[in-house]
């Protein structure tokens, strides 16, 4: 029998890591996009450590909220755990305020990349488990 909980907390944190493999290589894509525009301050996507630490809260007491003004209770879900874009500011790369470098960006789309492919791999490693479990094998 499948652990329904599990499974809808193991495909809540790989949708999440869809979500921000698919944003990541959005922003790489705008970095890139303006490598030679004055001024422009590369992005990034946080996401990582903001799940590691959801994940690593171990607290099982969670308060009901009826209301979005409550105080919420307890360690946060994984699933209001979503990727943010944040903006470098205090570097520059050249003499025009630019601060992305071609090759940072080239390195992190390709291991983005690979990111995206195993996730992908692994969310189709849950639904054939589910697959399987359906038909009883």
């Amino acid at each position: 029998m499948i652990d329904r909980l599990l499974f809808n907390k193991t495909m809540s944190v790989l949708e999440q890591g869809l979500n921000a493999a698919s944003l990541r290589n959005t922003v790489i894509a705008n970095n890139l996009a303006n490598v030679e525009t004055p001024g422009y301050k590369r992005s990034d996507v946080v996401f990582e450590e903001e799940l590691r630490k959801a994940l690593s809260q171990n607290n099982t007491f969670l308060g009901f909220r009826t209301n979005e003004k409550h105080i919420p209770i307890g360690s946060p879900s994984v699933i209001n755990v979503s990727p943010q874009t944040v903006i470098e500011k205090d570097t520059t790369m050249r003499n025009d305020g630019n601060n992305v470098d071609i090759d940072r960006e080239m390195a992190a789309l390709a291991k983005n990349e690979i990111m995206y492919q195993a996730i992908a791999q692994e969310l189709n490693g849950e639904f054939q488990k589910l697959k399987s479990a359906i038909a009883g094998r």
